[in-house]
């Protein structure tokens, strides 16, 4: 009997030392929501096949992005080449048809499946190197960190891919064929201009993926930790809570990404020269001749793609995770 009554006192006491009643239940939350753990290589995988269903759920409106941003200015007594989203959008499908809305999409999906790749695996690396034992919870300014690591990672693939996808759709809106395509383009770009044409923009894509990314991958696992009922894991997320969480995390992406991406556009379909110092440049010209809302062009164009192709991509990620989670649960 003695025995037995030291043994519920030790018990107690270990409960009360462990689970105290301010963290307990915070606790309880955690370890519930708790997902498996961190696999850099999963992550790569699976970002590669997320990033393909973003290309083809999102490039018809990027291609409309685009163009809206690169219009020229219009001389005295004309107008704007493109009224807006809708307007663009008529204008391409009557003069190019559908296909003109995928126009320059081999670039982005050749760079796309490891550009996502490498951005996912980025994110899953910069949360393990984070964590100090594998059940380690990131706060939600290490997950900020994590997403800017992966910025960095996509940026040697992104930039040159963005050259080219924005070169070829500006061609197809002007009238003029330069490019045959893609592989073309790179061609044409490295005879007359060498290696440093073809990653012209690269500094600007960081400034816009570094802290873009950071929000994108902070907001998903935000919305995750809000649609993730008490008592059960982030796996257990319904098909329509992981894609408004995916489409809402594209928004706040671009929401930050927006500013830097039309100096982007503008900055590398410009002719050589036009802006010897760099970035600085186009903003002076932007502002001085446009306005701060110059900043902001295809706003609506972004805002309409970013919902459904951001979906599309953490959908193609999640299922892509589990069917790798029973493939290969030791990777």
């Amino acid at each position: 009997m003695y025995q037995w009554v030291i043994a519920a006192h030790k018990y107690t006491s270990h409960r009360y030392l462990t689970e105290t009643p301010s963290t307990t239940a915070e606790q309880k939350v955690k370890m519930s929501k708790q997902q498996q753990q961190i696999s850099p290589m999963k992550n790569f995988f699976a970002g590669g096949f997320g990033g393909i269903c973003l290309v083809f759920a999102g490039h018809p409106l990027d291609t409309i992005k685009v163009r809206l941003q690169t219009q020229p200015k219009p001389k005295p007594g004309e107008s704007l080449l493109y009224a807006g989203t809708i307007d663009c959008c008529k204008k391409t499908l009557a003069k190019e048809g559908v296909k003109g809305l995928y126009r320059g999409m081999a670039a982005p999906i050749i760079g796309v499946t490891p550009m996502f790749a490498v951005c996912f695996f980025g994110f899953g690396l910069g949360k393990k190197l984070q964590q100090r034992t594998p059940d380690d919870i990131l706060t939600y300014p290490q997950l900020f960190a994590a997403g800017m690591l992966s910025g960095v990672f996509t940026t040697a693939i992104m930039a040159p891919g963005e050259r080219i996808k924005c070169l070829l759709q500006i061609q197809a809106a002007s009238g003029e064929v330069k490019y045959a395509g893609p592989m073309d383009c790179v061609k044409q770009l490295y005879r007359e201009f060498g290696i440093r044409g073809i990653y012209k923009g690269t500094a600007l894509t960081l400034m816009r993926d570094v802290p873009a990314s950071g929000m994108y991958f902070t907001s998903y696992e935000w919305l995750k930790n809000l649609l993730t009922p008490a008592g059960k894991s982030h796996s257990e997320l319904s098909i329509p809570s992981v894609l408004f969480a995916g489409g809402m995390a594209g928004i706040f992406n671009w929401a930050v990404a927006i500013p830097a991406d039309v100096l982007k556009s503008r900055f590398q379909t410009a002719p050589e020269g036009k802006y010897p110092n760099g970035f600085r440049d186009v903003l002076r010209e932007l502002i001085r001749e446009e306005g701060v809302g110059s900043l902001y062009k295809g706003f609506n164009a972004v805002m309409l793609r970013a919902f459904p192709a951001n979906a599309a991509c953490f959908l193609g990620f999640e299922l892509a995770m589990k069917f790798l989670n029973w493939l290969a649960p030791d990777l």
